[in-house]
């Protein structure tokens, strides 16, 4: 994912770094979208969006960190970067235990600040290419029964025909008769192809 397809969200509150951050991504080639306040970006916020968030500290009302976890309940999914003028041992240890993945001083060192960027913007990329590649996975394993999934899962466990017919009380010639269809509604030609796909499955789970 490059990054015009990802968008650099600002949310800090004083206008002049808001607007100077902004110059500097968007001269850089970054879309950019800027807040004033933590509550106006929880309040149009889509989990959807990619790319990643510039997150000031210490902001009136919500700061950044209360915005931080009330986005974590929204399985919120963008990379965050910490940026504070008063850092903290406390907040930055906070901050990087509660997901951010960079935190920045202010003033903050230009050369820095892009480089924190790349590296977020490239790690909401990876996440988004597993999602979307668990996703596809998910999709393909709906079109089993319920008991050709339970097949699969313990065929990807590496457990034998007899071991599973003993676990689900079935014959070892209906594990097989459940196997072919499985290969058949999946189109995968092997063991190894379909546990990479439950593995695929799985990979976001919990």
């Amino acid at each position: 994912m490059t990054p015009i397809e990802q968008t650099v969200f600002i949310v800090e509150d004083d206008a002049a770094v808001r607007d100077s951050l902004g110059l500097l991504l968007g001269l850089k080639g970054y879309r950019t979208q800027s807040f004033v306040c933590a509550e106006d970006f929880l309040r149009v916020y889509q989990p959807s969006w990619a790319g990643c968030l510039l997150l000031d500290i210490r902001m009136p009302g919500m700061d950044g960190l209360a915005l931080q976890d009330a986005l974590q309940q929204k399985k919120f999914s963008l990379s965050i970067i910490m940026m504070t003028a008063h850092g903290d041992v406390p907040t930055v240890r906070t901050a990087l235990k509660a997901g951010a993945v960079d935190f920045l001083e202010k003033p903050v060192d230009p050369d820095m600040l892009l480089n924190a960027i790349r590296s977020a913007l490239d790690a909401d990329a990876a996440l988004r290419t597993i999602a979307d590649t668990t996703e596809a996975a998910k999709v393909r394993l709906s079109a089993l029964t319920a008991r050709e999934l339970q097949v699969a899962e313990l065929v990807a466990q590496g457990r034998p025909n007899r071991e599973i017919a003993t676990m689900l009380g079935i014959s070892p010639r209906t594990v097989e008769v459940h196997k072919a269809s499985i290969r058949e509604k999946l189109h995968v030609e092997s063991v190894p192809e379909l546990v990479r796909l439950v593995m695929s499955a799985s990979t976001m789970a919990g």
